[in-house]
């Protein structure tokens, strides 16, 4: 796929290192470039579609031990009285544990890049390093957690030293779990060291009525009247905006990451996602974690997302397939502070983050129109092979340094030992 109008051709990709150096229908071209590296290796995808990997904007990964631990609650009683009771619990090496699961499901998925936000996330370094995705890793906190969470993401940073597929971020929790004062104290320590910053903000009405009961100011106003939004901003979820909300966040260049299925599930509402497009902010998508979701599925969630804004707005023109596409493509890569035609697009010197798409399936047949058809028919389970950073990740829908069965034991009985505690 290229920027523009969608563009589709049946040629050569051809990867070097880690990026992308060629990208043509020439058959003279192709020759040209097998016969510069002829130890390349050659994969035959006839009856298959070779695309940009998926970008997943706003995951928990590491909470992956909770899937469907605390289903069919609202949300203040699912985290009080559910979530933050199993993570106290929780040691980083369960959350590595986690981390490992979640990536597995991703990268099976065809995401080759997501951006995280849970603790620990220094020790997840490794977990991203080892399984060979690509990471934005937001090291997350709460006011009583500030101080160890801001060492944390200093380990983080020095353990990824080196490693180009790994980027650390600062990640307060919200708005109304952390105070002014650490709000921007997170967004100071992100200046100071070149650092993402990321925060769910708006995601439902409790939060807006706290939010506002304390200050006055909706939770996006309240992020801007601090000085925390601008284009190295993650905003997560952002159902409850107003106009002026809108205009705040187009104008600031904030990212918002669109969380569909979450915030069915939750009941917290839904995102104005067409409107907020319409007025130019930057719109991405993501999974949010599996005990909200409770997937990790984005062709799923990219489905979803359009679906419900056409929906939403009584409008079957809203939110084309295409530039839906664009929400897991080309713009999660900008989320990710990657330059333009960097990441996400196949195009030649752009990172190699490429997935292959098997099309002889009976829900993609017929191909009238293939973008139409990724985006309201394709499926996880579609995806056959997944490269990131020149490198082979998934062949065949194996993946690659992972033994599953013993992997799932250890997942069952790190469950079992945390729910155990939990009761005492």
């Amino acid at each position: 796929m290229t920027e523009g109008k969608p563009r589709t051709f049946t040629g050569a990709l051809g990867i070097s290192g880690n990026r992308i150096e060629l990208v043509s229908d020439s058959e003279t071209e192709r020759a040209a470039f097998l016969a510069a590296h002829p130890d390349a290796r050659v994969i035959d995808c006839r009856g298959k579609l070779v695309m940009p990997g998926l970008v997943d904007t706003h995951c928990h990964a590491g909470m992956t031990l909770q899937r469907s631990y605390a289903d069919d609650r609202a949300l203040m009683e699912w985290l009080n009285d559910c979530i933050w009771p199993f993570e106290a619990h929780q040691t980083p090496d369960d959350i590595a544990l986690g981390m490992t699961l979640g990536i597995v499901e991703l990268l099976l998925g065809g995401v080759t890049s997501f951006v995280d936000m849970y603790f620990h996330e220094s020790r997840c370094v490794e977990v991203v390093h080892r399984l060979g995705i690509r990471a934005l890793l937001g090291c997350s906190y709460f006011d009583r957690s500030i101080d160890d969470v801001l060492r944390d993401a200093e380990q983080a940073m020095s353990n990824s030293a080196g490693c180009d597929r790994v980027s650390v971020a600062i990640a307060p929790h919200s708005g109304y779990t952390c105070s002014p004062d650490n709000l921007v104290r997170g967004k100071e320590f992100c200046r100071c060291n070149d650092l993402m910053f990321m925060s769910h903000i708006a995601e439902t009405m409790d939060e807006s009525r706290i939010i506002g009961e304390l200050y006055g100011r909706t939770p996006v106003r309240h992020f801007e009247s601090l000085g925390l939004l601008d284009d190295r901003t993650i905003a997560a979820h952002c159902v409850y905006v107003d106009d002026e909300d809108i205009a705040v966040l187009a104008e600031r260049g904030v990212v918002v990451s669109h969380n569909p299925q979450s915030n069915m599930k939750l009941s917290s509402g839904v995102a104005p996602v067409w409107p907020m497009m319409q007025a130019g902010v930057h719109m991405t998508v993501g999974t949010d974690g599996t005990c909200s979701n409770n997937d990790l599925d984005m062709f799923e969630e990219l489905r979803t997302a359009v679906f419900l804004q056409k929906s939403a707005t009584g409008d079957p023109t809203s939110l084309p397939a295409y530039e839906a596409l664009k929400t897991v493509t080309v713009n999660g890569a900008r989320a990710m502070g990657y330059a333009d035609g960097e990441l996400g697009v196949l195009r030649k010197g752009a990172l190699a983050d490429v997935i292959v798409i098997d099309l002889q399936k009976p829900h993609l047949q017929p191909v009238h129109d293939l973008v139409s058809n990724l985006v309201y028919c394709g499926k996880a389970s579609d995806v056959e092979t997944v490269v990131v950073n020149g490198e082979p990740v998934v062949e065949n829908r194996r993946i690659r340094g992972v033994d599953l069965p013993e992997f799932y034991r250890n997942v069952s009985n790190a469950v079992s030992r945390i729910l155990t505690a939990c009761k005492r």
